[in-house]
């Protein structure tokens, strides 16, 4: 079996709440323990499941949204709550016991609960349209937050003491509070009438007391239900564990026999940040990074002590034809985030003049970041970079909504708009965006996987300022060394579209090397190193 323990933390707590439906997703949902279930989950290739220590009412939500409902997974807080459904169940809160003569008003977000003519309550929706907290109000001020699994009952609940949090309850099935956690100074208590928590593993099932009635913070309960249900695991097992800050202290004491793979992704986990923990990644089984560029830095972080270690893309390639040849336009994708000022500065100034000679060219900052005027702070930033370089700023004015006339200007003064922002957070966004794009320009110090792998796939040439295993120079893209080269090079994929075909074909080659299959050898071959049983086989 191969357990993965991700990292799924909402603001580094010990929770990870589903999204209002109405409110702008601040997160994306991919990360490397996504992408390695989904690849296990999809092949059927080995026996997994997922190790949730993370407090998640509608984790089942959260599954469906991945393609993988079915997955099998182990709940810490479950256990804890003594939670046995798994399945998820509608519930409606007319269902709800309502004091007599309430009053439901529809608006078109939520639905507010009047009580004599006072707010009494708010109802809040998640994206599949289920009630999943219900704000209580005394006088006008919140004195209450009831948080519903989604599983039909109530799971947690907030007590507000002058508008600010006080003390959170966590319930059983059964509507009985099961543990509290204090806010001022976080210590956990737990209910002296229910002093046991559920241990689920196969077949079996059995009852264990808390070691204690009062811990100092939530990580100590954590950790005693974890290290119990460890116990219960088949001492051939494996652990994929995300690199976190939040986990990885007891983690490794809870698994410290045991066989484990650590998982880095992105900038997650920086060993150089976290020197103590350099012991714990020189004892793993096994690591797993990403990308070559990032285990190229895991080996230096660590002055070369790591020996057995690979990259392994958690993003699979896939053949996906884009439609950039059926617009009018010519767009070109300019990832944006963490990209220095003066490399952004003098970007701008190329692609301005390349638009003098290219009046079909167009320009979409794409942004992966959620705030709600990052659209904004781009268009800004670029008008900034345009003006200096003395180009014109009305290039990157703000969209004019559509209907809106514009019958006393000009139209040989109106300014045609050339530079766009694009703001995608979660991964269908990403995906329609990168579709529509004819190249990708990303001069940033460290490129980001997913939108490499996603080029690869679609077919779209990239032009990069350092080397990666994604892209091949004068292949499916450009290694440029000078920015001032920029124009050139856009000019040979967009001038000709047999220079552009070339690329997408070299792309599609690339893609082989990370299609599933080749991802699942390349686990087969980590896995049979750490010393799996013969009999299993990965990748058939």
């Amino acid at each position: 079996m191969l357990h993965f323990i991700p990292a799924w933390y909402q603001e580094n707590t010990w929770s990870e709440s589903e999204q209002i439906w109405y409110v702008r997703r601040m997160h994306t949902e991919f990360d490397d323990s996504v992408k390695q279930v989904q690849l296990f989950h999809r092949s059927g290739a080995y026996p997994y499941q997922i190790l949730l220590l993370s407090f998640a009412p509608n984790f089942r939500h959260f599954l469906h949204r991945q393609g993988v409902y079915h997955a099998p997974y182990w709940s810490c807080f479950d256990a804890i709550q003594c939670v046995r459904r798994k399945r998820a169940r509608v519930l409606s809160f007319h269902d709800l016991a309502w004091p007599d003569r309430i009053e439901f008003i529809y608006s078109s977000f939520a639905v507010i609960a009047m009580l004599r003519g006072e707010k009494y309550a708010q109802v809040e929706f998640g994206e599949n349209g289920n009630p999943i907290r219900i704000d209580i109000y005394q006088n006008g001020i919140i004195s209450r937050r009831n948080l519903y699994d989604d599983r039909g009952f109530v799971s947690s609940s907030i007590v507000y003491k002058e508008g600010q949090p006080f003390y959170q309850d966590y319930y059983m099935e059964s509507g009985s509070w099961k543990m509290r956690s204090f806010e001022a100074d976080g210590h956990v208590e737990i209910n002296p009438k229910y002093p046991a928590f559920l241990l689920q593993y196969g077949d079996r099932e059995e009852e264990r007391q808390f070691a204690k009635r009062t811990y100092a913070e939530m990580g100590e309960v954590i950790r005693e239900v974890f290290n119990a249900y460890v116990q219960l695991t088949a001492k051939e097992d494996i652990f994929c564990v995300a690199m976190h800050e939040r986990h990885i202290e007891f983690l490794s004491q809870a698994l410290e026999k045991r066989k484990r793979i650590l998982s880095f992704f992105g900038d997650r986990y920086s060993v150089r940040k976290h020197p103590e923990s350099i012991d714990v990644v020189e004892s793993a089984n096994y690591i797993i990074v990403d990308s070559r560029e990032n285990m190229e830095r895991l080996h230096r972080e660590s002055a070369g002590l790591l020996q057995k270690m690979t990259d392994i893309t958690p993003f699979d390639s896939r053949v996906d034809f884009g439609i950039s040849q059926q617009l009018h336009v010519q767009k070109i994708m300019i990832p944006m985030d963490g990209i220095r000022e003066e490399v952004f500065r003098e970007l701008i100034r190329n692609l301005g003049e390349y638009l003098k000679h290219n009046e079909k060219a167009r320009v979409h900052l794409f942004t992966r970041k959620a705030e709600w005027d990052r659209k904004r702070q781009l268009l800004e930033q670029t008008r900034r970079a345009l003006k200096e370089a003395g180009l014109e700023e009305g290039w990157a004015a703000e969209e004019v909504p559509k209907g809106t006339a514009e019958n006393d200007l000009d139209q040989e003064e109106v300014v045609p708009i050339k530079f766009f922002a694009e703001q995608c957070v979660d991964e269908l966004a990403v995906s329609k965006c990168m579709r529509e794009q004819r190249v990708m320009v990303d001069l940033r110090d460290t490129s980001e996987v997913y939108l490499q792998i996603m080029a690869i796939s679609i077919g779209i040439p990239q032009i990069v300022n350092r080397e990666t295993e994604f892209v091949e120079h004068e292949k499916n893209g450009v290694v440029i060394r000078k920015t001032e080269d920029l124009n050139n090079i856009l000019s040979y994929y967009l001038d000709s579209l047999a220079n552009w075909n070339e690329a997408v074909v070299c792309s599609y080659e690339l893609g082989k090397r990370y299609t599933t299959e080749r991802l699942l050898e390349k686990w087969g071959e980590v896995i049979r190193f750490i010393g799996r049983d013969s009999y299993t086989t990965v990748g058939r």
